[in-house]
């Protein structure tokens, strides 16, 4: 039979309320449960496993960043390719239509905010149709 050395340590009231009530539900004593917890602390098991979940997690971030840096560079170059595609076709308004062309311009402007606005709430997104 092994011989334990005894050690007096120090607890915060919860730590200590949370040891006090699990030992009677896994039946055993305080010190049981505290040695385990010490033993899993010290494993290099342990480090391990939560290094390989760290780094799964990892991984998966970096997945999705480069969709998101996918994403961005296509809007990047549909937003150039429209605004020079408008800009090149577009004649100027003579200065007699700049007021009408302005109320109907808002108008518009509206109702493309309120599309976009039902488009995002119902999870719809352009871009996954490409």
């Amino acid at each position: 039979m092994q011989i334990k050395s005894r050690m007096n340590v120090y607890f915060e009231p919860d730590l200590l309320k949370k040891v006090e009530a699990l030992a009677p539900r896994r039946n055993v004593s305080k010190s049981a449960v505290i040695e385990a917890a010490v033993a899993s602390f010290l494993s290099a098991d342990a480090s391990e496993r939560l290094e390989a979940v760290f780094a799964r997690r990892m991984d998966k971030f970096g997945r999705q960043v480069e969709g998101l840096d996918e994403d961005l560079a296509i809007l990047g170059e549909t937003l150039s390719l429209f605004t020079c595609f408008w800009l090149t076709v577009t004649p100027p308004l003579p200065d007699s239509a700049q007021a009408s062309a302005g109320a109907k311009g808002a108008e518009r402007f509206d109702q493309f905010l309120q599309l976009l606005g039902r488009r995002l709430a119902t999870g719809d997104r352009f871009l996954k149709e490409l």
